[in-house]
């Protein structure tokens, strides 16, 4: 025999315990718009590795004369790269204005080493096998260089705490283009191997760069917005497409130079002033 009031106080208990769970669980487990938004980053750098092998290192290795295929699809995969780019330029602004999930950090992370890590060192690797002047095995350990560079780089910006409105080292984002357009500069193998090694350096570095916030962030989203355009052009042998596009790689590369220069002057000044000042209140 079963006890009715024993058997209501079970199922009341029950369902006690299940709507906890449905109330504990999906908070740790629901994707906010800024969780989908990074997925759609880890997406976009996934593709780019996917239309690098595709559309460059199979037809390679198939002894393919075809061009077009490749220039096609290795500006698609660095656009790709750049819709990288903005879905973590807007997943940071969408979580700062709107409530994030628990594990949204995480989701970051994974997705950045995946489209500013693994998608750029792919592209280098590839780059490595496919040129004329390039030699296998030095570009497999540049590639794996930038790799380890983007995996350090995400790990101490996990543990680090830092000054609001910088970063420590080159942005990752920043970094795989800046990557990537040195690659397509085309130059001879030595400048294109020490470029890619001073960017990973960079990226570990105690640099400081100012976080994409406000008109800077305007000024990143036209900037890649502008990318994608040389990028087309240069894919559809447009007149001037490829001067076009060096171009652009050349203000990529030269910006990225710049900033360290810039950070570097600021602290040397920032240090006189403080030296000054100290000077200054020890005299009577």
């Amino acid at each position: 025999m079963i006890d009715p009031d024993t058997q209501a106080g079970w199922a009341a208990e029950a369902e006690e315990e299940e709507e906890g769970d449905a109330e504990d669980m999906p908070l740790s487990m629901r994707l906010s718009i800024a969780d989908t938004l990074t997925l759609g980053n880890a997406t976009c750098g996934f593709m780019a590795v996917y239309f690098s092998t595709t559309g460059i290192l199979i037809p390679h290795l198939q002894g393919s004369d075809e061009s077009g295929m490749a220039r096609h699809s290795a500006a698609t995969a660095v656009i790709l790269m750049l819709c990288a780019a903005v879905f973590d330029l807007f997943d940071g602004l969408v979580a700062r204005k709107l409530r994030s999930s628990p594990m949204g950090a995480e989701l970051d992370n994974l997705s950045d080493l995946i489209s500013f890590g693994l998608a750029p060192a792919y592209f280098v690797l590839v780059y490595g096998m496919v040129a004329d002047d390039a030699h296998q095995r030095v570009s497999a350990l540049a590639a794996v260089v930038v790799l380890l560079a983007v995996v350090l780089r995400l790990a101490r910006f996990s543990c680090v705490t830092l000054k609001d409105g910088m970063f420590q080292g080159m942005p990752s984002p920043f970094g795989a283009l800046t990557v990537v357009s040195i690659v397509l500069l085309e130059l001879p193998f030595v400048p294109t191997l020490l470029a890619i090694i001073g960017v990973a350096w960079l990226m570990v570095s105690r640099v400081e760069y100012p976080k994409p916030r406000g008109v800077l962030a305007v000024a990143m989203l036209g900037w890649i917005v502008a990318a994608m355009g040389l990028l087309a052009a240069w894919a559809f042998d447009a007149p001037g497409g490829q001067l076009l596009l060096q171009t652009g790689c050349a203000l990529q590369v030269v910006t990225g130079a710049v900033i360290p220069l810039f950070a570097t002057a600021r602290r040397v000044n920032t240090f006189r002033d403080n030296r000054r000042e100290a000077r200054a209140a020890q005299l009577p």
